[in-house]
């Protein structure tokens, strides 16, 4: 197998040898453009810099890259741990990297594929949109977890989620039955195929059964994290003291939810019910308890190691894995007529 030095990544980048040693050590007077080729070079080769050598060399033991998009979100932090402990009898070493909500996670596994070498690749808690197109042409194996990546343009990409749109569905319609009938939602991105935008889709399709619509005024586009859904919640509220539910994409955006209708002086779930998504072990212990659709972490963290595996070392296809999710109602969605 050739051995690349500094030399030829910059001859086939077509930049010079300083500029390659600029790039491989994050160096910020570089244009993106210029970073951008001489990083694709590299992935291409498969190769990670060797500060000792000067150059190029393959990584000599199986990596894979854990990538947790959200550094504050406990069920993700409680997958990512998962994980961690069922890939520990396996011969490739798992190392985590946690990125923030807003960040790219698509260019950062392009950008460990290229500088460390990386065998595999697991997305925890990844948004599917345009920006994967930058991972279409990378063989090695990757695994979504929490979301779909059927029908994306990432061969390799396998993944391991649950059905978000028809849980979706069944949490607004388990408000619906409770006499709810102004309902907001609280979640990200509505556009794309991930999961927060097939939440959004499950939660429409729940209304339009019934004759009602999702106002655009009451969808709430918020980071899912304590402090922006908490925000989000209190503008929200202050502009809209009739709706009289929340599903939120997440359990830690229903915490800042309930937290600010407290700060408003508004009951939950008296004057407001409250349904989240996750099913983390905190739910149980809040006031008061935690409705929600509890995603199955054991179940999914096993099955990401495993297909990733199976790709890894026995060369097996991509495949997409449904696990089954359990709407769990508590304390914080009120009791009322079905």
């Amino acid at each position: 197998m050739k051995i690349y030095t500094i030399r030829d990544i910059a001859q086939m980048a077509g930049v010079s040898v300083t500029t390659v040693s600029r790039v491989l050590n994050n160096r910020p007077d570089v244009s993106k453009g210029t970073q951008d080729r001489v990083r694709e070079v590299i992935a291409q080769c498969h190769f990670v810099g060797n500060a000792n050598a000067r150059g190029l060399k393959q990584a000599e033991s199986d990596l894979v890259a854990v990538i947790i998009r959200g550094r504050r979100n406990p069920f993700l932090n409680e997958l990512a741990e998962a994980m961690l402990q069922y890939a520990g009898d396996g011969r490739a070493t798992f190392v985590t990297e946690y990125i923030d909500e807003q960040a790219d996670e698509f260019y950062r596994a392009r950008t460990l594929i290229g500088e460390r070498r990386v065998a595999g690749v697991i997305f925890v808690g990844s948004r599917i949109d345009e920006r994967c197109r930058v991972l279409e042409d990378v063989g090695i194996p990757m695994l979504f977890a929490t979301v779909s990546a059927e029908g994306t343009v990432m061969a390799r990409a396998s993944s391991v989620s649950i059905d978000d749109e028809r849980m979706a569905r069944e949490a607004v319609s388990a408000l619906l039955d409770r006499g709810h009938r102004r309902i907001a939602v609280f979640g990200g991105n509505r556009e794309g195929k991930d999961s927060l935008a097939l939440r959004a889709l499950g939660a429409r399709e729940a209304l339009e059964a019934r004759g009602l619509a999702l106002d655009d005024a009451c969808y709430v586009e918020t980071r899912l994290t304590l402090p922006d859904a908490h925000a989000a919640a209190l503008d929200f509220f202050r502009r809209r003291p009739d709706v009289d539910a929340a599903f939120c994409m997440s359990d830690t955006a229903a915490m800042g939810v309930i937290r600010a209708l407290h700060d408003l002086g508004r009951a939950v779930p008296g004057d407001v019910s409250v349904l989240g998504v996750d099913g983390v072990d905190v739910d149980e212990y809040l006031t008061p308890r935690l409705s929600t659709i509890a995603q199955p972490v054991q179940e999914i963290a096993r099955q990401s190691v495993e297909v990733l595996r199976d790709m890894m070392e026995r060369g097996a296809p991509a495949r997409h894995v449904t696990v089954g999710a359990e709407l769990i109602l508590r304390e914080s969605v009120r009791e009322g007529r079905l």
